[in-house]
């Protein structure tokens, strides 16, 4: 990828540093590496990064630059690609498949198979992944190709301009059936996974809209501002509405909500689901028959395009598992 500037009138006797830095938004990681490959010019022509522009000078970066990424083994494991350019590579996720490699699961991970399938395609690129989820949470995940594109991308994260929406399927019936839970996370003394609500905790913000009312269950929609750890996971069980099949976070008999925070202008207290399992059709069904982890689905983003400047909205089809479930519950 080119990317490209024209010195304008404001940065004109500036330096080439300068402009990288910002009205081209690198980071100075990159332009380091960029500039020991050659691959920094000024009007067509190799220049050093310290050297002053004029106005009309045009400012040229190649961005593809050949990298190694030792740490990700690369492993034949299939992939459903929902979208791909020269700079992102979005996959549905199913659920059960860590994202990257740690040191409990070296390999096996998303990271393995999108690392296969780029060397597949001749192309030598770090392991830039912008969203995660976590092992059983299905859904959109966005791997950058170039450090900018990951740079762009998580700055539009943290100025909350870029959209992630989620669905999601909890215990009991949610009323208000929409509001804001504005509730501070962070981690649980002595776990490393484990997170909880917390004064001193980071600021966290989920939208939530009700789009069925099931038996003695909620299909929710979910909309981030924030991007906590397990922020859906923890926000559901905190107003006594875990997810189902949520093991973590499982569902709280005899939750007390008095304390719960809900802005948007509605305070009124949730109804508890039950802990027992969903009745329906005069059977009943464990949890555990419905499906097998949390029924949480990364299903759409919107988000600007780092290259293009074009809006791009994707969407991730909701996943057979979740799909079964709804339908137990409806009956």
């Amino acid at each position: 990828m080119i990317l490209k500037y024209t010195v304008d009138k404001e940065v004109s006797g500036k330096t080439v540093k300068h402009i990288l830095k910002t009205k081209m938004k690198l980071s100075g990681r990159l332009i380091k590496k960029l500039k020991y490959q050659s691959k920094i010019l000024c009007n067509r022509n190799p220049v050093r990064i310290n050297v002053a522009v004029s106005q009309d000078d045009i400012i040229e970066v190649d961005l593809d630059v050949e990298e190694a990424d030792e740490s990700v083994v690369p492993q034949d494991i299939p992939i459903d690609i929902i979208y791909e350019d020269e700079s992102l590579i979005v996959i549905n996720k199913k659920p059960g498949i860590v994202v990257h490699p740690t040191s409990i699961q070296p390999d096996g991970t998303l990271a393995n198979a999108v690392s296969f399938y780029l060397q597949s395609k001749g192309i030598k690129k770090k392991i830039r992944p912008v969203i995660r989820l976590d092992r059983d949470t299905s859904g959109i995940i966005i791997f950058a190709k170039d450090s900018f594109s990951q740079n762009i991308l998580i700055k539009q994260m943290n100025d909350r301009s870029f959209l992630k929406e989620y669905i999601g399927v909890v215990h009991g019936i949610v009323n208000p059936g929409s509001g804001v839970i504005d509730m501070p996370i962070s981690r649980m003394p002595g776990s490393i996974i484990k997170r909880q609500i917390s004064r001193g905790g980071s600021p966290s913000l989920t939208h939530y809209n009700a789009i069925e009312c099931l038996n003695n269950a909620t299909v929710l929609k979910f909309r981030l501002e924030t991007g906590r750890t397990h922020q859906i996971r923890v926000h559901c069980q905190a107003i006594g509405h875990s997810l189902i099949g949520d093991t973590l976070y499982p569902q709280l008999p005899d939750f007390n909500t008095n304390n719960v925070l809900i802005s948007s202008g509605c305070k009124d207290t949730c109804v508890s689901g039950n802990n027992t399992g969903i009745s329906g059709n005069n059977s009943c069904f464990h949890i555990s028959k419905i499906i097998k982890r949390q029924a949480l689905h990364s299903y759409r983003v919107v988000f600007v395009h780092p290259y293009s400047g074009r809006t791009l909205e994707l969407t991730a089809p909701i996943p057979d598992d979740i799909t079964r479930a709804v339908e137990i519950l409806r009956k």
